[in-house]
C-alpha cells in the first residue's frame, strides 16, 4: 500500500507520513475472534517496574490469530482485509468451507475473495501453507516453525520475509531478514510470500503524541541526570561519561555487551550469524 502524506497545516503534520489504508476492507473485526488485552505499563506481578518506558496507550483488542495453519486439505477464503493495533503486519479473514472462520497474516499480495490452502499439495501461491519438504528452492516464505505443530514463530512482521536456500537430509537452509541462515526441519510448516504492508518501515510518525497512542512513554538520557540516578549523570555542563563506555542505569554495558550464552542450545542450528561471523 501507498504512503499517504498531508498539507503542513500544523508543525507535526508537515512530516507525518501514514500507510494508506484506502486497500483495507471496511468493517468491524470478527466478534469471536476478539479477546481482552490488559496492560500492564512494564509492571511485574509485583506492582514494580521491569520494562522502563511502558505506559498509557490507545485501548486495544487482542485478534486471535492463526499462526498454526493446521486446516489441513480445507480451502478458505479471504473475506476481509484488516488492520491489527497489534502488530506491524495487515491481517485477513479467512472463512473455510466447514464454516469457521481464522484470521491469518495477509502476505502482500492476497486479494480479498482469493482462494487459500494448507497442505503438502498446495500451490506455490502467497497465502498457502506448506512443509518446507514441500517447497521450491528460492521461494519466499514467511510465519515459519521453529518446532513442527508449534505454530509460525519467525518473519511475522510487515514486509518480511526469509528465502529457502538449500535442502540437507532432513534439515533446510532458511536465510532470515536479518541476514542469519539457519537450519529448519523439513516438516516444519511454512507460508508462501512476503508479509503485507511492506512500506510500514517507511512511516515518519511526526509528532511526539504518536508514540504516546503506542503506549511509548518518554526516555530520558542518563547524562542529564543526578549521579544518584544514573551512572551517567552529574558533572558541570555537559560532561563524557567518565568511564571506559556507556552503561545502562544498573551499571551494565549498554552497547557491544555480548548477551548470548556460549554453546547455546541452538548454536548449531545456525549457519550463519546475521553479523556475518
Amino acid at each position: 500500500m501507498a504512503i499517504k502524506t498531508f498539507k503542513p497545516t500544523t508543525p507535526s503534520r508537515r512530516n507525518m507520513t501514514v500507510t494508506d489504508y484506502r486497500g483495507l476492507s471496511k468493517v468491524k473485526p470478527e466478534k469471536s475472534l476478539l479477546e481482552p488485552l490488559k496492560k500492564t505499563a512494564g509492571r511485574n506481578s509485583y506492582g514494580r517496574i521491569t520494562v522502563r518506558h511502558h505506559g498509557g496507550g490507545n485501548k486495544q483488542k487482542y485478534r486471535v490469530i492463526d499462526f498454526k495453519r493446521d486446516k489441513v486439505g480445507m480451502a478458505g477464503e479471504v473475506k476481509t482485509l484488516e488492520y491489527d493495533p497489534n502488530r506491524t503486519a495487515f491481517i485477513a479473514l479467512v472463512q473455510y468451507e466447514d464454516g469457521e472462520k481464522r484470521y491469518i497474516l495477509a502476505p502482500h499480495g492476497l486479494k480479498v475473495g482469493d482462494q487459500i490452502v494448507s497442505g503438502e499439495g498446495a500451490d506455490i501461491k502467497p497465502g498457502n501453507c506448506l512443509p518446507i519438504a514441500n517447497i521450491p528452492l528460492g521461494t519466499m516464505i514467511h510465519n515459519i516453525e521453529l518446532i513442527p505443530g508449534r505454530g509460525g514463530q519467525l518473519v511475522r512482521s510487515a514486509g518480511g520475509a526469509a528465502q529457502l536456500m538449500a535442502k540437507e537430509g532432513t534439515s533446510a537452509q532458511v536465510r532470515l531478514p536479518s541476514g542469519e541462515v539457519r537450519y529448519i526441519k523439513m516438516n516444519c510448516r511454512a507460508t508462501i510470500g512476503q508479509v503485507g504492508n511492506i512500506d510500514q518501515e517507511n512511516q515518519n510518525r511526526g509528532k511526539a503524541g504518536k508514540t504516546r497512542h503506542l503506549g511509548i512513554r518518554p526516555t530520558v538520557r542518563g547524562s542529564v541526570m543526578n549521579p544518584c540516578d544514573h551512572p551517567h549523570g552529574g558533572g558541570e555542563g555537559k560532561s563524557p561519561i567518565g568511564r571506559s563506555g556507556p552503561v545502562t542505569p544498573w551499571g551494565k554495558p549498554a552497547l557491544g555487551y555480548k548477551t548470548r550464552k556460549k554453546n547455546h542450545r541452538t548454536d548449531k542450528q545456525i549457519v550463519k550469524r546475521r553479523n556475518g561471523k
